[in-house]
């Protein structure tokens, strides 16, 4: 695999998880918490770098469905993840305590909101390139054949996973969490990390899923068009 390939998936996934662990602010505590999202910037920067390319090709292309939805989840996951920054900054305690604000509880609802927001548009992110990825993966491993049992296998795999991700939804009551800001926090007395990640990677799971198939639905349906023989 080219190693810079190699490099920017490396620097995506550890990114997600680090956003992940960055999520669990009351089993990490604040320190962490605040140490941990910087170095979510710095990788996010980076990424932007590695795919600076890509924006200058926003306006050059022609734009079917597929780069329209590319290029507006991208625009908004840029801003997103801006405005959870910034008021990341504007909020800390431990490592930026000497900017003054004024509002406090409107900076935090901002960012934490911006932070949940910023989580699903990451795993939309991911699913619009996740066949690029799964080629990567195959190319990397060496299982460029095709095989109908390891097929069959990722499929099953991926409806368990939507399925686990479905019920960690309604049970860390992700709903809400996007529409309604809670300052006491809601969270588990027995979770851990482990636990935390499991149930947001497979939340993350879902809109992938959803994601790669809706497009890939929607490629076949195009295909099966453009193929079928006008009849006068």
């Amino acid at each position: 695999m080219n190693q810079k390939v190699l490099f920017r998936l490396v620097n995506d996934l550890v990114m997600t998880v680090l956003m992940l662990i960055a999520m669990a602010y009351y089993i990490t505590g604040n320190t962490v918490h605040e140490v941990v999202g910087v170095v979510v910037l710095l990788l996010f920067v980076v990424h932007n770098f590695l795919n600076r390319r890509w924006y200058k090709t926003i306006l050059k292309r022609k734009h079917n469905l597929r780069r329209i939805l590319q290029i507006g989840i991208n625009l908004l996951f840029l801003a997103t993840m801006a405005l959870m920054m910034i008021s990341a900054v504007l909020i800390s305690s431990d490592l930026f305590p000497f900017i003054p604000i004024n509002n406090d509880m409107m900076l935090r609802q901002i960012h934490v909101q911006t932070a949940y927001w910023g989580f699903i548009i990451t795993a939309v992110h991911i699913g619009l390139s996740w066949g690029m990825i799964m080629n990567s993966a195959r190319r990397m491993t060496g299982l460029t054949g095709t095989s109908r049992t390891r097929t069959i296998a990722l499929r099953i795999l991926a409806v368990l996973i939507v399925i686990y991700g479905v019920h960690s939804s309604f049970e860390r009551d992700m709903g809400s969490k996007l529409t309604i800001y809670n300052p006491f926090g809601n969270w588990f007395n027995d979770d851990s990390i482990i636990r935390f990640l499991i149930d947001h990677l497979s939340i993350i799971g879902i809109y992938i899923c959803g994601t790669h198939y809706a497009l890939k639905f929607i490629r076949d349906r195009n295909e099966a068009q453009f193929k079928k023989p006008d009849i006068d």
